[in-house]
Order: C-alpha cells, then structure tokens, then sequence
C-alpha cells in the first residue's frame, strides 16, 4: 500500500470527521418534526429524537441520553408546551445554550382551539380555509361530561396540515442557516424541495378524498381539525376528546347514537388506544372501522 494512499484515506477521514464535528447538534421532540429536520438537513447532518416513536407525548419520562442530547444541543424544535407540557421545564434547564423554536409560536400559522364536544358540526366546505384565528370553537358542541382534554389552550396537532408544516420548512432552514451559515444554501434548498413534496402529496390525497368528501366519518380522539381544513373534510365526532383521558359512557352514547343515527360510514381508530371502545360504539351499526395513526408510529423515524 503506497504512501501516498494512505496519506489520502486518511485526509478523507479527517475531513470527514471535521465535517460530523461542525454540525449543529439539533434536538426535536417528536417523529413528524424528526421528519421534516431530517428533509432540511439531509446531506449534512441527522437531529436528534427526545420522544421515540409510539410513546405519548403528554406523558414521557426522559432517559439520560436523551436529557445529554438536549443538554449538548445547538438547536432545539419542538410542538410546544401544549402538547408536551413536561418538556418546558427540561429545556429551561438543560438546553441553557441552545436556541429553542416553539413552532406553535412562529409567525405565519394559525392556530385552532380545541372542540369541545362530542359531536361536531359539518365545515361548510365552500368556505373552508376562510376562518378567523380560533373559529373553530364556534361549532362545538358542549359535552355534558366535561372532559379534560389534557392540553393547553390550543389544538397541537398542527403538523397535520402540510400549509403549516411548509411554513415550518422555511422556518427550520432560516434557524438552521443561523448557526450553521456555511450551508445555508443547502438548507434553504432541502426545505424548497420538501415543500414542493408536500405539494405533490396534497395532491395525491386530495384525489384520494374526492369521491368521499361527504362520507360521515368519527374518529378516535379530536386530533385532525387541522387536516380535515387543509383539505375540506369534516369529522362528525369524535369518542374521546383527549389522547390523555378516557370517555365518559354518555360520550360514548352520544357518539355511538349519531354513529346509528345518521349511518356514519367509518370510526376511526388509533394504534395506541383501547380497540374495545371502538367497538363499543359500532356493534350492531354496519359502521366499518380501520386505523390512523398521527404520530407515524410504525413508520422509521427519518425523512
């Protein structure tokens, strides 16, 4: 093996090993912001995953590594407290030197709040996309239970829309470019392209959802406002308002009365939670039944 092979490789390896070090440490707290840090960053680094795929975000317990993660980061994305009210407190005391995005505050987005009911009232469609700011409370309804839908004052679910998640492309790239400014041109043109896919998939679903806009629908818990105005459908209820509480029986009747009542088609429900509540409401409805899963639990942390 000649010298100057060996002086070669070993350049390589150097330089390579420089190119991992000056990457910015970048921390995110869930599997879709992984996804959407990884398009950015792709080619230059890989951030870093607090909560792993198919824990609840409301309830999770930091192991150390992931405490070191935030502790050694450059950058931290996160949903915000109203969908990890926990984690607050762990990035006020471990990601002193870190620049923390709230992506719930950023400018350019419009949050929704919570329905409060267990039914819904249909979106009229013609005007979908035209609310004010926090509308939505308007068309619910009033649960008689009063359930606590353990979250803050607004809907967090907001990666479901991909108009907000573009906004935050363009936000991950600019915080990004920030601390790393040698690839900003890299960052900047990851995030174009990511935006243009998340076109290319509004497509594809929305031609997906055309012969079935007007199908009745229930869902497992209220988590999906924000999809259903990005692409002009509208969930008739839902059987529990929280991820982090179980219904109340006279929910469970009053989603399981407008199931038969108005021959809903489908219940929806979710990978994590109990199957026998949805069963409850559908037996003896001729209502079918599948399962949707908002955090991608079963899909490879990544781009």
């Amino acid at each position: 093996m000649s010298n100057r092979f060996i002086a070669t490789t070993s350049a390589l390896i150097l330089s390579a090993g420089i190119a991992l070090a000056d990457t910015p440490r970048v921390v995110v707290d869930i599997t879709p912001i992984h996804s959407l840090v990884s398009k950015v960053m792709k080619g230059i680094g890989k951030p870093d995953l607090i909560i792993p795929a198919g824990a609840s975000p409301h309830e999770y317990q930091l192991r150390p590594s992931e405490a070191k993660s935030i502790q050694d980061a450059k950058l931290v994305f996160w949903i915000g407290e109203d969908l990890t009210p926990w984690l607050e407190k762990g990035l006020s005391s471990l990601a002193k030197d870190a620049t923390v995005t709230t992506l719930l505050e950023v400018d350019g987005i419009e949050l929704l709040d919570f329905r409060e009911g267990a039914l819904f009232e249909a979106h009229d469609h013609d005007d979908h996309g035209d609310h004010d700011d926090h509308d939505h409370d308007k068309h619910a309804k009033k649960d008689d239970d009063h359930d606590d839908h353990g979250h803050g004052n607004h809907d967090p679910h907001a990666w479901l829309s991909p108009k907000i998640a573009k906004v935050w492309l363009n936000v991950i790239a600019a915080k990004l470019s920030e601390v790393d400014p040698k690839n900003a041109g890299t960052y900047f043109a990851n995030a174009n392209t990511a935006r243009q896919d998340l076109d290319v998939l509004s497509e594809e679903i929305n031609k997906i959802l055309d012969p079935m806009r007007d199908k009745k629908f229930v869902v497992f818990h209220d988590a999906y406002q924000y999809f259903e105005k990005d692409f002009n459908i509208s969930a008739s209820g839902a059987i529990s308002l929280s991820d982090a509480s179980d219904p109340s029986p006279s929910r469970l009747a009053e989603v399981r009365k407008r199931v038969f009542d108005e021959s809903v088609k489908c219940v929806l429900a979710e990978p994590q939670f109990k199957k026998g509540l949805v069963k409850s409401v559908i037996e003896g409805t001729g209502s079918n039944t599948a399962v949707i899963d908002p955090l991608g639990i079963k899909l490879q942390a990544g781009p």
